[in-house]
């Protein structure tokens, strides 16, 4: 509510202001009603835990490394196999598990790739599903 106090001029102005005051009314009962309406926040976090005794945790992956040396000279968990028959029995005995292990190819920096292309291969060839190359940051220079 504003009042023009000036000379009496006889000349009346138009107010210019806007009266803020409903407005302002109407904002904070839009504000009481969203706080009302706002459903109370829980800070509890419902999770469904087991009940009873814990099975064991589960073992870790049985993994068999086959070395490839320079020379070509294969290796399985450390010890040299003589030849590719040797290898290629090994390797149907681990396709022929159930539960596969790991086999993890580590091959030298100076080896033939014609070497490890053919571990790669038989492995596939014999069902060996779970084979994965090892030490690739040796080839990086």
């Amino acid at each position: 509510m504003s009042m023009n106090v000036g000379s009496g001029g006889g000349e009346d102005e138009a107010i210019m202001d806007i009266n803020t005051t409903p407005l302002i009314d109407v904002m904070l009962v839009l504000i009481i009603m969203l706080i009302i309406t706002i459903p109370i926040q829980t800070h509890a976090v419902k999770m469904n835990m087991p009940v009873g005794p814990s099975s064991a945790p589960p073992k870790p992956p049985e993994i068999v490394r086959i070395d490839v040396d320079f020379d070509g000279t294969i290796g399985w968990n450390g010890v040299i196999v003589p030849d590719r028959a040797e290898l290629e029995n090994r390797l149907a005995q681990v396709a022929a598990l159930p539960d596969q292990p790991e086999v993890h190819l580590r091959p030298n920096k100076l080896v033939s790739y014609k070497v490890v292309a053919m571990v790669m291969a038989s492995a596939q060839r014999l069902g060996v599903t779970k084979i994965g190359l090892v030490g690739n940051e040796q080839f990086i220079n």
